[in-house]
C-alpha cells in the first residue's frame, strides 16, 4: 500500500480519522494524502444574474477556501501528511483524487446523524461505501 486518504471535514470526527489513516500509514509505510473539499461557489446564472452582482457570495467563498487551507495546513502539519483542498461535490472530488493518485484506501469519518438526515442530505461516506474502487474504513464519531 502506498498511498492513504483520509478525507477531513473539521467535524467532530476528524480526530479519529486521522489517528485511524495515520495509523494505517504508519503500519504499511505509506504516503497520507489529507483532503478537505470545498463547496464550489453558487451560481446564479438560472436565474440570470452573474456572480460579480452577488459580491459578498464570492468574498465568502475566498474566505472559506482560505480559512480551509490554513486549518488543512495545521493538521497536514501536525500529523506529516500532505494536505489537498479540492473544490466541487465532495464525494466527486474525493473520488476523483483517489483514481489520480491510485491511493489504496480511503479513510472518513461517519456522523451518524441516522436515517433521516441520510436520505434528505445524503452522505459522502454512505457514497464512497456505494461506489467504492478501493476499500474503505468508516471511522465513527467518538463518544468521549
Amino acid at each position: 500500500m502506498k498511498t492513504i486518504v483520509a478525507a477531513v471535514d473539521f467535524s467532530d470526527s476528524m480526530p479519529g480519522v486521522i489517528e485511524a489513516a495515520g495509523k494505517q500509514a504508519t503500519a504499511f509505510g505509506a504516503k497520507l494524502h489529507l483532503v478537505h473539499v470545498v463547496e464550489p461557489e453558487p451560481t446564479y446564472t438560472a436565474y440570470g444574474f452573474t456572480p460579480d452582482e452577488f459580491p459578498a457570495m464570492h468574498l465568502f467563498q475566498e474566505e472559506a477556501r482560505k480559512r480551509a487551507q490554513a486549518r488543512l495546513l495545521e493538521l497536514a502539519e501536525g500529523c506529516g501528511a500532505e494536505p489537498v483542498l479540492l473544490e466541487g461535490s465532495p464525494l466527486h472530488a474525493l473520488m476523483e483524487h483517489v483514481k489520480e493518485t491510485g491511493a489504496e484506501l480511503v479513510v472518513l469519518g461517519c456522523h451518524g446523524h441516522g436515517m433521516v438526515a441520510s436520505l434528505l442530505l445524503g452522505s459522502v461516506a454512505e457514497g464512497m461505501v456505494r461506489k467504492a474502487v478501493v476499500p474503505t474504513m468508516i471511522v465513527p464519531v467518538r463518544e468521549d
